[in-house]
């Protein structure tokens, strides 16, 4: 796992990695529109990034709704969950491996959740696949 420490400076993605990943993304998934998260990936906004390798970055959510709150994203512009492709298997399994590694890190020992938010009834607000990553807290059920 690499881990970018909160005072290093982080490298950004070269353009040739951000040329390829975009061209990817269109043939798989269209031409979706950027995202608050596309700009997160490109460096372009900061973010409070926590881990990042080739294939996903993780960092803190913004409006934390636990003591811990995390996002996974890939840096394939996925748009939701329900549009990946059975082949992106290896991709969303890395991405929970990565939340389960992180969850370890932040001592969530007790326990986490888990939470992928698909579409307008699933409540998702950002259209770029993200697990979020809640703990340090007592969950209630059912949620929302």
């Amino acid at each position: 796992m690499h881990v970018v420490p909160h005072h290093q400076e982080r490298p950004l993605c070269t353009k040739s990695d951000e040329v390829r990943l975009a061209e990817e993304a269109s043939r798989r998934y269209g031409s979706p529109a950027p995202t608050i998260f596309s700009k997160v990936i490109d460096k372009s906004i900061p973010a409070d990034i926590i881990y990042e390798d080739d294939k996903c970055l993780a960092f803190r959510d913004i409006s934390p709704q636990a003591p811990v709150h995390f996002l996974v994203i890939p840096r394939l512009p996925i748009p939701r969950i329900s549009e990946a492709k059975d082949d992106d298997a290896e991709l969303l399994g890395h991405l929970l491996v990565v939340a389960k590694n992180l969850a370890n890190r932040e001592s969530l020992e007790e326990g986490y959740r888990v939470v992928i938010n698909d579409g307008k009834h699933g409540a998702q607000s950002v259209y770029h696949l993200h697990i979020h990553v809640m703990g340090g807290r007592q969950m209630t059920w059912p949620p929302g």
